[in-house]
């Protein structure tokens, strides 16, 4: 094999010991996005099987003299002159390069909306808590006292007695 193919299978296999499965898929939420991750580790599993298997293994050496001994020297020769003047082109990379800046941009998209959820998450906290104490408080709280916490309330229906608009 040759030891590019090597240096890669053993970087797949490596990267995919390093990766927390486990912690990553407790930061999943819905059901939809547990499946899909599930979908996306069994592939990565597949694909880096296949490197294991397929392309770390070394091919059989060529007994030549064997063949010789069967053909014919000339043939066997021939042969042998071709089969080592094979040349496997090199791997060229073209796709990566282009998806690599959406994947840029998706990563910051994503820290950006990772940021936004984080200060929703604690505006919704913080108003959970005045809840909890507004639940607490209510049944010995005093309307000058609500009204202290809700002053555009206060102003409404103080407008709505002036008005004599009871609310019926």
């Amino acid at each position: 094999m040759s030891g590019r193919v090597k240096q890669v299978t053993d970087v797949a296999f490596k990267a995919g010991k390093n990766i927390d499965w486990e912690g990553m898929t407790k930061l999943l939420v819905s059901d939809e996005a547990r499946r899909e991750f599930a979908n996306l580790r069994r592939a990565f599993d597949d694909v880096n099987s296949q490197l294991q298997t397929k392309f770390s293994q070394e091919p059989e050496t060529i007994d030549w003299d064997y063949y010789r001994k069967g053909i014919g020297t000339r043939l066997v020769d021939m042969y042998k002159e071709h089969y080592e003047s094979i040349e496997i082109p090199k791997f060229v990379d073209t796709v990566t390069p282009q998806y690599k800046e959406k994947f840029d941009a998706l990563l910051v998209e994503l820290k950006e909306a990772e940021e936004k959820s984080l200060k929703e998450s604690k505006r919704l906290e913080k108003e959970i808590a005045e809840v909890q104490d507004l639940k607490k408080k209510l049944s010995t709280m005093t309307a000058d006292e609500y009204f202290e916490k809700h002053p555009e309330l206060r102003q409404k229906f103080d407008d709505e007695m002036r008005n004599d608009n009871w609310g019926y």
